[in-house]
């Protein structure tokens, strides 16, 4: 005799996510209602690292605001220290030493790799893959040794200051890159063989939390979520800043090839490959790089009256700093986008 099955009755559960969720590190509350793994409503609540940021900035002098900068993304401090000196030089209208730029560039460009490091290795914690954490902070401790060695610090560096840097690099410094970059193209390979081809990890992230070019575009995305969606836009190519334009790179966008456009999988692995292209431009450089002063000569910072705008890619999207001068050693506005 044929039996009928009756349908499973489910019922919607109330998640509150953050603001001290483990997963979340105190930066948003998310309040969740879910049907099994199915999210049917998300109402977020930001706020909670408010910090008074700007009007601190409309409070120093030009170069005292640098170190405050180092706090706002302290995973890419040196990214944060780079886009408000830019601005401050362009209200300054000075020109940067080549060897500076150069040197910014590399520091930068680390620090992506660094940060993309972190996302890898707590995007498999999340899901269950302890060992790809421990892999992901086994380089990023290279990199922290490079910047402890240059500036003395390992998070918050306000090493980029208005004119340039603040001091040279040395020939070790050069070698610690070297040794990093001859392995990390191996390290990448353990990456793939440990996360990337992992058929759990791709029945987690394949075709799941799809988020279009329109949708990215109308919710303002930017940085690699904003590039996974097939947006191709990065900072570095449109407006490009501190001599990127010198230097050959691709800009990897979401693709089809193995999840869909948008998805988790691509937010993923177009972070793998900005990883590589990071590598490139350090190689670049470190094959040809300028001789010369590591700092224009600045005797005071005193913009004329007037107003600038720069923005860089940051390693989780663009960021900017608008700033408004009045003639003296304060900003009248500092506005951080």
């Amino acid at each position: 005799m044929a039996t009928v099955a009756k349908p499973i009755e489910t019922q919607d559960m109330l998640l509150n996510m953050g603001p001290q969720h483990p997963s979340t590190h105190g930066v948003l509350r998310l309040v969740i209602r879910t049907d099994g793994e199915m999210v049917s409503e998300c109402t977020p609540v930001v706020g909670y690292l408010h910090r008074c940021a700007e009007k601190i900035g409309e409070n120093l002098r030009y170069e005292q605001f640098v170190p405050y900068t180092d706090r706002m993304d302290y995973l890419s401090s040196m990214s944060d220290n780079l886009a408000f000196c830019l601005a401050v030089e362009k209200l300054l209208t000075i020109e940067i030493p080549p060897r500076a730029q150069a040197i910014r560039v590399v520091m930068a460009e680390l620090n992506r790799i660094a940060s993309h490091l972190l996302a890898f290795g707590t995007y498999g914690l999340d899901i269950g893959a302890f060992t790809p954490f421990l892999y992901a902070f086994r380089e990023r401790e290279l990199i922290l040794n490079m910047f402890e060695h240059v500036c003395g610090a390992r998070l918050t560096y306000n090493y980029v200051k208005v004119g340039g840097v603040m001091k040279d690099v040395d020939k070790k410094f050069w070698e610690m890159v070297a040794n990093f970059l001859n392995q990390f193209d191996e390290r990448i390979k353990d990456y793939n063989e440990l996360l990337s081809g992992n058929s759990i990890f791709l029945t987690r992230t394949k075709g799941l939390g799809v988020i279009t070019a329109a949708q990215a575009l109308d919710w303002g995305f930017t940085g690699p979520n904003l590039r996974a969606s097939g947006v191709n836009y990065d900072v570095r190519k449109a407006q490009p800043y501190s001599g990127y334009e010198k230097y050959q790179f691709n800009v990897p966008i979401g693709s089809n090839n193995v999840g869909v456009v948008g998805d988790c999988w691509n937010r993923y692995w177009l972070r793998i490959e900005e990883m590589i292209e990071s590598c490139k431009i350090i190689k670049q450089i470190m094959d040809g790089m300028p001789a010369g002063k590591y700092a224009a000569d600045l005797r005071k910072i005193k913009p004329a009256v007037g107003e600038a705008y720069t923005a860089i890619e940051n390693p989780r999207g663009e960021l900017g700093f608008y700033i408004v001068s009045d003639g003296s050693e304060v900003p009248t506005r500092c506005k951080v986008r």
